[in-house]
């Protein structure tokens, strides 16, 4: 693919770069007088809005592996790939409503301190670690890794790492300003890929209407994706039959249909925004409505992103099928960057500066997360325990450059094969193989008084090794088909079970491991939360926020079913 992009696609995007550095430096200014405040530049401890917070929730989500990997996942499956985003509303309420009023209560500031608190230091020392290898070898690669991937199609192809270089700094600028600059600034990324994000939808669909006939209007464009892929508008995907295809197997190894609702999606979004560092550290430093406020507005925000990061997708598919899509490279990885190709000049920078914004968004967010849990809960807990607050700003901030580094270092020549397995089903498999383990931790250590510390150890243990087993050995060890499972051909010699499934039966044994455990010790853990019935109360307008977005999901799976 040659140079798609013009002088006044260039100058597009620089202008986003320099809005977004001149807004970050002005945050930064103001917050000088905490420079050396560990919890304002770890946390923005009382200073950042409802608005912001949603903003910057959404922003630090939506990145390579959803522009990327979910438009590729759209022109795989098609909308069922969305369930990914629907219920995550569902969980942020979820989260919201019970999980965040203990968190605040009990003054939790990083998820090891949780584990500390309810457990003991064991517990928050090995998850410290476990954390830390997550997010940098298989989440911030994985971003720095598709989004370079991305860009770089779109430059000409002869730029990879220099693009992975610069995404890389312009994190490092907005990383170096603690998590008030991270927040605030994702305030115009948000907004950026939004915008940008919905111009390239409705170019997609203009294009499939001019391409079959239908003339250029994107409501047309969409019918016809209806007309001509209606599989690929199915939320649910049929179990396997004798008479499948490979390509039919493969979409169920990927998406299990009914299964997929009863086991693996719901781990995997209550894991993600209620037990993830990540996530909540943008909430731990607001009051509780706030924070509710702005978690359940992500919630409406998420409701939205199909339409931005699964429908271009879907238009590739049409597009590619029908002979119109020729520049398509890289397989369904690549879907995305060929439907940019057909924006035209300026709006092509646009969506250029749309997809940076939300690569250098979660790479930012991300990378504090890590200085925020090496500084706070490994150095200042391990190697210097007299730390005053300049040193731990210092740390943190020696740490955010060494976490981008290794991403860089890591993603240079895609030592991780993220590129072989697809973006998307890279980042879900491998963070599935903790999830169960830890949501398992959390659900039990928040809500069951009796949980003990040796059984929070045993459970994401135990998570962690039924997640291997399940995933990679158990159709040679039990068979193919079982009680529990049904194996099916990968198309590469084996047989696999569809990851959700793994991860159900992961965290169904995990809980039977903790709950036998805890019932060994006494009925009442000395170090077990305190909770009152009045902290999950919530007020009207909080109601409202929930159930407006309860009515949409209901709406959007009665069409879709």
């Amino acid at each position: 693919m040659t140079n798609s992009l013009s002088t006044i696609d260039y100058v597009v995007f620089i202008i986003y770069f320099l809005v977004v550095s001149l807004y970050g430096y002005s945050i930064y200014h103001k917050r000088q007088r905490n420079e050396h405040d560990a919890k304002a530049f770890f946390l923005a401890e009382g200073t950042l809005t409802w608005w912001a917070i949603g903003a910057s929730l959404i922003a630090s989500n939506i990145s390579a592996e959803q522009f990327i990997g979910m438009s590729g996942e759209g022109f795989f499956l098609g909308v069922a790939v969305a369930a990914y985003e629907w219920i995550a509303a569902i969980a942020l309420i979820i989260v919201a409503v019970w999980f965040i009023p203990v968190y605040l209560k009990n003054k939790i500031y990083t998820m090891p301190q949780f584990l500390k608190t309810r457990y003991n230091e064991s517990v928050a020392l090995i998850m410290a670690i476990f954390w830390l290898f997550l997010y940098v070898f298989v989440n911030l690669t994985s971003i720095l890794y598709l989004g370079a991937v991305a860009i770089n199609g779109l430059t000409g192809g002869e730029y990879l790492h220099a693009i992975m270089i610069g995404l890389a700094v312009f994190a490092l600028f907005i990383s170096l300003g603690g998590m008030k600059v991270v927040a605030y600034t994702d305030v115009i990324q948000v907004a950026v890929l939004i915008f940008g994000g919905l111009v390239t939808t409705y170019i997609a669909l203009t294009v499939v209407g001019e391409k079959f006939g239908v003339g250029s209007n994107a409501i047309a464009g969409f019918k016809v994706l209806m007309d001509q892929a209606p599989e690929h508008f199915k939320m649910i995907i049929p179990k396997p039959t004798a008479a499948s295809t490979q390509n039919e197997i493969s979409k169920y190894l990927t998406f299990p249909g009914l299964a997929s609702y009863v086991a693996g999606i719901w781990i995997i979004n209550l894991n993600y925004w209620g037990c993830n560092q990540y996530i909540t550290q943008r909430a731990l430093g607001a009051d509780l409505h706030t924070a509710r406020t702005g978690i359940l507005f992500a919630g409406l925000l998420k409701l939205m992103m199909p339409l931005i990061v699964m429908l271009p997708g879907i238009a590739a598919y049409v597009l590619y099928t029908g002979g119109y899509l020729p520049q398509l490279i890289g397989g369904k990885d690549g879907a995305y960057s060929a439907v940019l190709t057909f924006l035209p000049t300026g709006l092509k920078g646009l969506s250029v500066a749309a997809l940076t914004a939300a690569i250098v968004a979660s790479l930012a967010g991300k990378v504090n997360s890590i200085s925020t849990i090496f500084t706070l809960d490994v150095y200042s807990k391990y190697f210097k325990k007299d730390s005053d607050q300049q040193s731990l700003v210092f740390v943190g901030r020696v740490t955010v450059v060494i976490g981008l580094i290794l991403a860089v270092l890591f993603t240079w020549n895609d030592l991780l094969g993220i590129g072989g397995v697809g973006g998307f089903t890279y980042i879900q498999k491998y963070t599935g193989f903790i999830s169960p383990g830890v949501f398992a931790m959390f659900f039990l250590g928040m809500f069951w008084k009796r949980t003990t510390g040796a059984a929070a150890i045993a459970g994401v243990l135990a998570g962690f090794l039924f997640s291997v087993f399940f995933n990679e050995f158990a159709p040679a060890v039990m068979g193919h088909d079982t009680l529990l499972y049904t194996a099916f051909p990968n198309g590469s010699g084996g047989y696999e079970i569809p990851f959700h499934i793994c991860m159900g039966l992961s965290f169904g044994f995990t809980m039977v491991i903790m709950i036998a455990m805890s019932l060994a010790g006494p009925k009442v853990n000395p170090k077990a939360f305190e909770l009152d019935k009045s902290m999950f109360n919530v007020k009207p307008s909080t109601m409202a926020l929930i159930i407006l977005t309860l009515l949409i999901i209901t709406a959007l799976y009665v069409k879709f079913w």
